[in-house]
C-alpha cells in the first residue's frame, strides 16, 4: 500500500481545501440563517445553489463516482481523503459537491444496476443535482439491523408491483426536491433470505405514498429530514424493479461497501474539525491562573485525540485500498471494522472538544454538539456496532 496520495487526488485536495476556506466555512452562518427563514425547514437554502455552481466551476462535482462515464472516475483510495475534507462541514460541503448521502449510494445503484430507461429518468437529474432521493429500507416495527425481519411487501400483479408497508429513516424525503425512493421489500417470503428481497424505484408523488413526519436526531432536524413513509398499496410499473426480482440483498451489499468508506472518512473530517477547535480553545482560554493548554489533563486529551484520529484514518484508507484491489466482499471484515472505529473515534474526540469548550461546547455557537449527534447516530445507522463486531469476530473465529 502506497501511503502517498496520487497526483490527481492531491490536485483535487488542494482545490477542495481552497473551496472550503473561501466559500464553505464562510457560508455556515448564512446557511443557518437562511434555513431559519424557510417555509419548509428541510428544503435547501439559497446558499446551497450558489455553492453548487462554484463547486462545478472548480471541477468538484460527483467526485464519489468511480465510473468515468458518469462521475470523476476516482478510486476509493483517491476519493477517501476528499470525503474527509467534506466532513469538516458535513451539512454543507457534501451537498455542495453533489456528494451527499443517500444520493451517492442511490446513484451508484443506478449506475451499476439500473436500466438505460431508469438511468435517463432518475440518474441523470440526480447527477445534475436537480433532484434528490431517499433510500427506504429500515422499518419501525422490526429490528432492521437483521434484514430478514423486513415486512414491507412488494407483490407482482400483472405489469405492476403493489407495495405495502411503513419505512422510516428514509433520509432526504422531506425536502421539496426529493422525487424518488429506492425501496427494499419482500417479493418472495419463502425464498432463501438472500433472494427474498427486491429493490424498486418508487416516485414520491405516487398514489399511496404518505410522508408522515420527519424524525429528529437528538433534537436536530437535518437537511432533507429523516422521513417516516407509509406505502399504502402503491402501484409502480414492473419495469421499476432494479436489476431483477430477488436481487435486493445483493444490491444492498454492493451499495453499502463504498458508502461506509464515505461515512467513515467524513467522520474523521468531523474529528479533525473538533480537534482544531479544541486546540484553539485550549490555547486561548485561561482558568486557574493559566491557559487550559497548560493543564496536564487537557494535554492528554489532545495527544490521545491526535493518535486516535491517525489510527482511524490509516484503517479507513487501508480499507479503501482493499476495495480497489480485492473488492467489497473480500474486504468485508475491514469494512465492518472501520464502521465501528471511525464513529467511535469521532465521538470521543468531539466529546473532549466539547468539554474543553465548557458551556459553549453544548451550544450551537460552535458545530460540536451537532457533530457529536451525528457521530453517535453513526454507531447505529448502516448497521450498529454490535453487528459489525459480530462480522469481525466470526471471521477471526473461522480463520
Amino acid at each position: 500500500m502506497d501511503f502517498a496520495y496520487s497526483a490527481r487526488c492531491e490536485e483535487l485536495r488542494n482545490e477542495l481545501l481552497g473551496f472550503m476556506n473561501s466559500h464553505v466555512y464562510p457560508a455556515e452562518v448564512v446557511y443557518d440563517e437562511q434555513v431559519a427563514g424557510l417555509a419548509n425547514r428541510y428544503d435547501a437554502p439559497p446558499i446551497v445553489d450558489e455553492l453548487k455552481r462554484e463547486a462545478r466551476s472548480r471541477g468538484l462535482w460527483n467526485l464519489f463516482l468511480p465510473h468515468s462515464d458518469w462521475g470523476a472516475g476516482l478510486t476509493n483510495a483517491d476519493y477517501a481523503p476528499l470525503a474527509e475534507i467534506m466532513g469538516r462541514s458535513v451539512d454543507i460541503a457534501p451537498e455542495a459537491t453533489n456528494c451527499a448521502a443517500p444520493d451517492t449510494g442511490n446513484m451508484e445503484v443506478l449506475v451499476d444496476f439500473g436500466t438505460p430507461e431508469q438511468q435517463e429518468r432518475w440518474l441523470v437529474p440526480l447527477l445534475e443535482g436537480e433532484i434528490r432521493s431517499c433510500f427506504s429500507m429500515t422499518e419501525p416495527a422490526v429490528a432492521s439491523s437483521d434484514p430478514r425481519n423486513l415486512e414491507t411487501e412488494i407483490v407482482r400483479e400483472g405489469d405492476e408491483y403493489v407495495i405495502t408497508g411503513t419505512k422510516w429513516w428514509s433520509t432526504g424525503a422531506n425536502g421539496g426536491t426529493a422525487k424518488i425512493a429506492i425501496l427494499m421489500g419482500v417479493t418472495d417470503p419463502h425464498a432463501d433470505p438472500r433472494k427474498r428481497y427486491s429493490m424498486v424505484l418508487v416516485p414520491l408523488d405516487a398514489d399511496g405514498v404518505t410522508i408522515k413526519r420527519s424524525v429528529p436526531v437528538f433534537g436536530y432536524h437535518e437537511r432533507g429530514g429523516h422521513a417516516e413513509i407509509e406505502y399504502d398499496h402503491v402501484r409502480v410499473p414492473a419495469s421499476n424493479v432494479i436489476s431483477a426480482e430477488g436481487d435486493g440483498y445483493m444490491i444492498a451489499q454492493a451499495r453499502l461497501g463504498p458508502g461506509r468508506i464515505h461515512h467513515c472518512m467524513r467522520s474523521i473530517g468531523m474529528a479533525e474539525r473538533a480537534f482544531d477547535l479544541m486546540v484553539q480553545r485550549a490555547k486561548s482560554r485561561t482558568a486557574f491562573g493559566g491557559a487550559l493548554s497548560q493543564q496536564g489533563v487537557i494535554q492528554d486529551w489532545i495527544a490521545e485525540a491526535r493518535w486516535r484520529i491517525e489510527q482511524a484514518r490509516l484503517l479507513v484508507l487501508k480499507t479503501a485500498w482493499l476495495l480497489d484491489t480485492i473488492g467489497n466482499r473480500a474486504a468485508r471484515t475491514e469494512i465492518s471494522a472501520i464502521k465501528v472505529v471511525a464513529p467511535r473515534t469521532a465521538e470521543w474526540v468531539i466529546d473532549k472538544a466539547i468539554q474543553v469548550h465548557g458551556g459553549m461546547g453544548v451550544s450551537d455557537d460552535v458545530p460540536l454538539a451537532r457533530m457529536w449527534s451525528l457521530a453517535r447516530s453513526m454507531r447505529i445507522f448502516d448497521g450498529p456496532d454490535e453487528v459489525h463486531n459480530m462480522v469481525v469476530a466470526r471471521r477471526a473465529l473461522r480463520d
